[in-house]
Parts: C-alpha cells; sequence; structure tokens
C-alpha cells in the first residue's frame, strides 16, 4: 500500500485507537512500582504517541503532498532525469511511465483511460519539464480512433507538484466521472507545476537573461502535446486551468495568446506578477513587461481577444474578492468572463475541490474536438 493510499492512514487511525483503548484498559494493571510496570507504561504511552503523530502526518501528507511515495519520504527516491533528444526531426515529448486509474476496469485503458508521465522538450524556449498527461478512455476506443480531442493545461500553485493535482485535487478522476455523468466531454489534461526553472518562481513570465516560462506554456507545450496526441492546433482546441500562481498564469497566458487558448480558469488567482525574494528580478527594468504582467491592466489598455475566461472566489476566506470583481468588470467584448464566488473558502484544497468539478464543465463547453 502507497503512502498516500486511504488503506494506510485508515489503519494508523485505527492502531492509533486500538493502543489509547489499551492503555486506558491497561493502565491500572500498570500502576505498580515494579521494573516491569514502569516499563509497560512507558511502553504503552510510547506506542499511542508514535500511533497518533503517524496518523496525523498521514493525513496531513494526504492534504498536501508533501511526499509522494515511502521512497520519497525516507530518501531513497534515485529516479535519474531524462535526456529528451533536440535534435532536429527528435520528438519533444518522451513517456517515462504509465500509471492506470484507480476507477472500476482501470487496468484497461479503453475503460478507465490511461495517466503518462512525461517530459516536455521546449523546441524555442530550452525548458525542459516533467508533466503527467490524462487521456480518457475514448482516447483508446475503436470508434475515436480518427478523432481529435481537446486539451488543457492544468497548472498547480507555488511550489506545489504535479503530483498534487492527481492525488490532492483529483483531476483525472474527476474529468472521468464528469464525462461518465454526461457533464463533459472526453477530455485531454497536461497536468504539471508552473516551476519549470525550479526553485525560481518565474511567474510564467520569458525573464530576460533566464528561464522564457511564458513561450514554454503558450508555444512549446501545446506544440510538443499536438505532435504526439490527438489534439488540434486551433484556439477552440485548447484550454487552460490553474490554482493560485497556475491560476494566475491560466489567466495571462490565455488573455495574451488567444491565438492559441480559447479558453482560461483561475481558481483562486491574483492578477499581477508577484515580485518577492523566490522570483527574483524578473523584468530587469522593463516597465512595459511589468505592466504587461499585470492582468488589470492589460484589460484596460490592450486589445482584449475572443477569450472566455472563468474566475473564482469566496465572501469569507480568500483574498482576491475585489480584484476578482475588478476582473470581471473590465472584461471587454469580444472576450467573456463567468465567475464562481463561494459563501466561504480559504485558499486550499478543499476550496478547490469544490470548484473543479464545474470548471472542468464550464471550460468543456468552450472547446471543441475538431
Amino acid at each position: 500500500m502507497g503512502l498516500t493510499s486511504n488503506k494506510v492512514l485508515a489503519l494508523a487511525v485505527v492502531v492509533a485507537l486500538l493502543l489509547f483503548a489499551a492503555t486506558i484498559w491497561l493502565w491500572p494493571r500498570l500502576a505498580r512500582k515494579s521494573w516491569r510496570a514502569v516499563t509497560g507504561r512507558i511502553g504503552l504511552l510510547l506506542a499511542t504517541q508514535l500511533a497518533l503523530f503517524a496518523a496525523v502526518g498521514l493525513a496531513a501528507n494526504n492534504s498536501f503532498l508533501f511526499y509522494g511515495s515511502w521512497s520519497d519520504l525516507f530518501g531513497q527516491e534515485q529516479d535519474m532525469g531524462v535526456v529528451v533528444d533536440h535534435s532536429a526531426g527528435g520528438k519533444n515529448i518522451k513517456v517515462v511511465e504509465k500509471k492506470e486509474l484507480d476507477v472500476p476496469g482501470g487496468s484497461r485503458p479503453a475503460v478507465g483511460g490511461q495517466i503518462q508521465k512525461i517530459v516536455i522538450a521546449g523546441e524555442k524556449s530550452k525548458i525542459d519539464s516533467p508533466a503527467y498527461v490524462y487521456l480518457p478512455p475514448e482516447y483508446f476506443q475503436a470508434k475515436y480512433a480518427k478523432r481529435t480531442f481537446p486539451a488543457s493545461v492544468v497548472l498547480t500553485g507555488y511550489p506545489g507538484t504535479a503530483e498534487n493535482l492527481l492525488k490532492g485535487l483529483k483531476y483525472p478522476k474527476t474529468a472521468y466521472q464528469q464525462a461518465k455523468d454526461g457533464k463533459m466531454q472526453p477530455m485531454i489534461l497536461v497536468m504539471m507545476r508552473p516551476t519549470v526553472a525550479p526553485p525560481r518562481d518565474t511567474e510564467c513570465v520569458d525573464i530576460p537573461g533566464g528561464p522564457q516560462t511564458e513561450t514554454f506554456f503558450a508555444k512549446d507545450l501545446p506544440s510538443a502535446i499536438s505532435e504526439s496526441y490527438r489534439v488540434g492546433t486551433k484556439p477552440e482546441n485548447w484550454g487552460f486551468i490553474g490554482n493560485s500562481t497556475g491560476g494566475y498564469c491560466a489567466l495571462k497566458i490565455a488573455m495574451h495568446h488567444p491565438e492559441q487558448f480559447a479558453a482560461s480558469a483561475g481558481l483562486s488567482a491574483y492578477y499581477k506578477a508577484a515580485e518577492d525574494p523566490t522570483t527574483g528580478d524578473l523584468f530587469h527594468g522593463n516597465g512595459d513587461e511589468r505592466k504587461r504582467a499585470n492582468l488589470l491592466w492589460s484589460l484596460d489598455n490592450l486589445p482584449q481577444g475572443k477569450s472566455s475566461f472563468l474566475v473564482t472566489t469566496s465572501k469569507q476566506g480568500e483574498g482576491n474578492l475585489s480584484a476578482t470583481r475588478d476582473f470581471i468588470k473590465k472584461v471587454k467584448a469580444p472576450a467573456r468572463v463567468s465567475s464562481i464566488t463561494l459563501d466561504s473558502g480559504g485558499h486550499n484544497f478543499n476550496t478547490w475541490r469544490r470548484e473543479i468539478p464545474p470548471t472542468l464543465e464550464w471550460i468543456s463547453g468552450r472547446l471543441s474536438a475538431t
């Protein structure tokens, strides 16, 4: 059983409860002053404390995914990086692992779909970055063999991991269920973190003399995916979703590249590039680029393309409520904007899990497979 398995967590909780009950039951027998009784009391207390600590630690890890596996926890993850050939004619996608979905019949791709771990080589940006690709069951079914599928890039926040999107936010399983229930069309998801030049937070900006992150997401990634999977190259074939920093990136990239992305959703997004010790100097004194990275300024001062935006916030718990309302007011035709406003919800996984199903349904309705 894996580190993030719910069975492991349940087992840890049961063991902790049993040890607690045993401590209460056996304590009168261990109340003597003999060395055996003292040793027994110490053993029970220590075992109960360790079990409680393990249960709380596993619960926290399942929520925030600090570690993805036992080998990761114990520092035994030694898989080396994958070299991707950039030579002429070489593909810009390398598949390094295939996983099944935890759904009925998930061992068969035509029933449960498939998750592929890949490395994307940025032809223009020269950035290589890992990602996970969710392929829906229809992708493997004979009757859809000649069909292209819509795709959405999905980004987590900074400094999160792509595994958060699979295990914590459950994007593939949610997309699978939404399509099965007829609430969205089958869609490919390309899931990754916005930190393509770790540990630096590049805010999806092309940094002078540094990582060309905007070019990677706006140009390299769609080109590489369309080259390797059955995804079209028109704007209506592509969407962008993200939470927190990923939400800012999703809105920013789609806003400035309507020729590539028809729709984007920013869950708990902010609306201008952060500038702090994690980002370093993003603009090198270029005031025009700094203003362009402010989405509210861009809506006021740059032409708005034929894009659809979805923004989310909450009346209590989120710090972006006022800025989100400003964003909504500033979007003008031919662009369109929709929103989700929860009564209460903080900047956390629980809030985003409430927003992801309607977000997938929304973005599916604005993309096409042709």
